[in-house]
């Protein structure tokens, strides 16, 4: 459990969530960015519920489930968080003693309640598309401490996920931000798409939104919960063909 505790009139309270899975709707984005920098109570869910999502499998490619099954998952998650919030801290405690490493374990995915139960329902969604259209594999270049990278963006149906290997884990406190640049003319537009690579350097992320007018889809080191605008220089870069 976080170790700050929410105002009671925090509006942002059942979003970290749906944030650090990506959820949140684009135009929430930039909202709760903004309340992260003053909210220590809901920078810390953060922090915790990123532990949660970096430690669950991501070796096997998935098929990010429907805009409408989305919304009803998370709208069962924030119901149920609200009833656990209201049952009191003692509502989900172990029955037993558990060892200091579980017992923060259990304080993850037990005391977050259903937000942290909701991150794994909604990674663990995989629906099968069936569908037959044609892949393309763009190619991306790797620089500085992802210089020995592989780097490769997928496109099907609409949808582009970007996959890594042999990529290296950010440093404490930091985590990957994918970015999205439509020219040297106007700054590279922030998404929601945060990752850390698996122990093998192994990864991959849906990049959310339409590619369309974009020029390169891009990748930087950033403090956890992202960035508004990159603060270092890009180690990934993908250029979309014309």
């Amino acid at each position: 459990m976080s170790t700050h505790e929410h105002d009671d009139g925090c509006l942002h309270r059942m979003d970290a969530a749906p944030y650090v899975l990506g959820a949140l709707e684009q135009s929430e984005l930039q909202a709760y960015r903004t309340h992260l920098e003053g909210c220590a109570a809901c920078h810390q869910e953060v922090v915790e519920l990123q532990i949660v999502v970096n430690e669950l499998p991501a070796s096997a490619p998935v098929v990010p489930a429907p805009t409408a099954m989305r919304k009803r998952i998370m709208a069962t998650v924030r119901s149920e968080a609200e009833l656990l919030s209201a049952a009191g801290a003692a509502a989900d405690r172990p029955a037993r003693p558990v060892s200091r490493w579980r017992s923060r374990r259990f304080s993850l995915v037990g005391a977050g309640g259903a937000l942290a139960t909701g991150v794994a329902v909604l990674i663990a969604v995989v629906i099968a598309t069936g569908s037959s259209s044609k892949e393309t594999i763009i190619r991306g270049k790797t620089s500085g401490p992802a210089s020995m990278a592989q780097v490769a963006l997928h496109r099907r149906d609409g949808r582009s996920e970007l996959v890594v290997a042999h990529m290296p884990q950010p440093a404490l406190g930091k985590i990957y931000e994918v970015w999205l640049s439509h020219g040297k003319h106007s700054p590279p537009q922030p998404t929601n798409a945060l990752f850390s690579p698996t122990g093998s350097g192994n990864g991959q992320v849906d990049v959310p939104n339409s590619l369309h007018g974009v020029k390169e889809v891009l990748v930087t080191t950033e403090p956890l919960g992202g960035s508004t605008r990159p603060t270092t220089p890009a180690i990934i870069k993908v250029t979309l063909r014309a």
